[in-house]
C-alpha cells in the first residue's frame, strides 16, 4: 500500500514535452514550484530517448511538433509505462485528436490556454465525467469546421494532398486553414 499523497507534486516526476522553448520552461518552472520533479524535452524524440533512460511518473505532451507527433510519443511512452499519467496539451484541440489521445494512452487532454492547477489536477484524472454536465452551448460554424478538416487529416495520417482532395480544396488552401487557430467554441 503506498503512502497518501501530502504535497501536490510530492516529488512525482513530470515530462513536458512541447517545441515552444518558453512555453516549456515556463510549465517546468510552474510544475516545480508545485512539487513535481519537472524537465522538458522540445520533441517526440527526445521524449522516447528520455522515458528509455528513465519513464517518468506523469508527462505533458503538444500534439502538434516538428517531426515525430505528440501522438506517437503518448503510444510509446503508454507502451514504455503504462502506469504513466500522460496529459496531451495542444492549442489545436479536436474531438478526433481528443479520442486519440486517450485511445493511445492519455489519461487526459487539454486545449491551451490551460492553466497549471488543470495541468496538475489532468494527472489525477481517473476518466470519470466531469461532475456537472457540459453547457449545451451549440459551437460556431468555423470550430465544427476545423474539427472536420482536423479528422480528415487524421485519417489521411496527416498527408495535406490527400486531405485537400477529400475535402474538395486546393493544397494550398488547406495550410492557410490549418495556419489559423480554431476558434475556442
Amino acid at each position: 500500500m503506498s503512502a497518501p499523497r501530502t504535497g501536490l507534486g510530492d516529488g512525482r516526476s513530470v515530462l513536458v514535452v512541447d517545441d515552444e522553448d518558453t512555453f516549456r520552461e515556463r510549465l517546468v518552472r510552474a510544475l516545480g514550484d508545485r512539487g513535481f520533479e519537472a524537465s522538458g524535452v522540445a520533441s517526440a524524440e527526445e521524449a522516447i530517448a528520455a522515458a528509455h533512460v528513465e519513464s517518468p511518473e506523469c508527462a505533458v505532451i503538444d500534439l502538434r511538433m516538428p517531426g515525430l507527433s505528440g501522438l506517437h510519443a503518448v503510444r510509446e511512452l503508454h507502451r514504455l509505462d503504462p502506469t504513466s499519467r500522460i496529459v496531451v496539451l495542444t492549442g489545436y484541440g479536436s474531438i478526433a485528436t481528443a479520442l486519440d489521445a486517450v485511445r493511445s494512452g492519455a489519461v487526459h487532454y487539454l486545449t491551451k490556454p490551460a492553466d497549471i492547477d488543470e495541468i496538475t489536477a489532468a494527472f489525477d484524472h481517473d476518466g470519470s465525467p466531469a461532475p456537472e454536465p457540459p453547457s449545451a452551448t451549440v459551437p460556431s460554424l468555423d470550430r465544427v469546421e476545423w474539427e472536420h478538416i482536423d479528422r480528415v487529416l487524421l485519417g489521411c495520417g496527416g498527408n495535406i494532398s490527400q486531405a485537400a482532395a477529400l475535402l474538395g480544396l486546393h493544397r494550398r488552401s488547406l495550410q492557410r486553414k490549418l495556419a489559423k487557430r480554431p476558434s475556442r467554441r
